[in-house]
């Protein structure tokens, strides 16, 4: 069985990842620092801590395995903490891609699989969004990851990496057997901080921004199953496995929902109300964010089968109930 290695595997969406990446007949080796991961997280591989800026530790890693490819999540991901301390993206994300790219070149491991975002294509209210859109960020964490897909197209045509890009969208549910799920410390996405609401395991969820040009004025996004999404990583590495050379995949369902929306699909299933109050909206936030994209079905035979949101809400409520990590 070959080796995959998964930076961020102890995340959220990493260890779904390596979940996925063993039943399809590998060996998912986590790499990762644990600054906002979690070693129980780690059930399904070996688990190696190690740093994406130590180059020495990099080379031991990628020695004692010798990946056919490399997954890589591990990224700072809060848009309104990148707004405010711009350099922890730069140094984390887009230096430490640089290492890690350059530690996989001298390995001649030359597959990678990188988790991107949406958010590099910046503010494009009511446009859906699709793999030509010109990437505009509009804040730090969608601009260290517009420039880490930079580096990997520069150092595919200097080296001969080929890398699988998937620029995604938000992101929820959880492993429907609840082995691993999203826990986070602090929880700032919605799903979770809706739930974490309906606990009372903090006073209220609060609406970022009611002004919006969108029906509710909230703002819209793009929800996919993490399950889902892990399954288009798994077909991208088979895409770089058969030679199909480099490629960017959107991953999206073509449809998006408010923030309200979220909040009152999680009341039905649930069954219970969310406290909420309104505020005002945070720096570096976008109007809509949807995907328009059919590439990833048609090329990779991407089909998102639970991406529904009623199903992403409550697989994350069996998790929610349960599931926790130990620092």
């Amino acid at each position: 069985m070959a080796h995959v290695l998964v930076t961020g595997g102890a995340g959220y969406i990493g260890s779904h990842a390596c979940k996925a990446l063993k039943a399809a007949g590998y060996i998912p080796v986590t790499y990762d620092n644990l600054s906002t991961g979690w070693q129980d997280a780690v059930k399904f591989g070996p688990f190696e801590r190690g740093d994406l800026l130590d180059r020495g530790r990099l080379d031991e890693v990628l020695a004692k395995y010798q990946p056919i490819a490399v997954m890589h999540f591990a990224a700072l991901s809060q848009v309104g903490e990148s707004m405010a301390h711009p350099d922890l993206y730069w140094r984390n994300n887009a230096a430490g891609s640089l290492c890690l790219i350059e530690a996989a070149v001298a390995a001649g491991c030359l597959n990678i699989v990188f988790s991107s975002t949406c958010a590099t294509y910046g503010d494009h209210d009511n446009v859906v969004l699709d793999e030509s859109t010109p990437q505009k960020p509009i804040n730090a964490y969608g601009a260290s990851k517009r420039a880490i897909e930079d580096m990997l197209r520069d150092f595919g045509v200097a080296h001969g990496i080929n890398a699988v890009i998937f620029r995604y969208f938000n992101v929820a549910g959880a492993d429907p057997d609840a082995e691993v799920g999203e826990f986070h410390r602090p929880e700032t996405h919605l799903v979770p901080v809706i739930l974490d609401a309906i606990e009372g395991k903090r006073p209220a969820l609060t609406i970022f921004g009611t002004d919006y040009d969108t029906p509710d004025g909230t703002c819209i996004r793009d929800y996919v199953h993490v399950c889902d999404l892990v399954d288009a990583h798994v077909l991208g590495l088979e895409w770089l496995l058969e030679g199909k050379g480099s490629r960017v995949f959107n991953l999206g369902t073509g449809h998006g929902f408010s923030v309200r929306e979220v909040m009152n699909e999680a009341q039905r299933v649930t069954q219970r109300e969310v406290p909420h109050s309104e505020g005002l909206r945070r720096a570096g936030d976008c109007t809509k964010l949807v995907s328009g994209s059919t590439r990833a079905e048609a090329e990779l035979g991407w089909r998102p089968q639970r991406s529904t949101l009623s199903r992403m809400i409550a697989d994350a409520w069996r998790w929610h109930q349960s599931g926790h990590y130990e620092a």
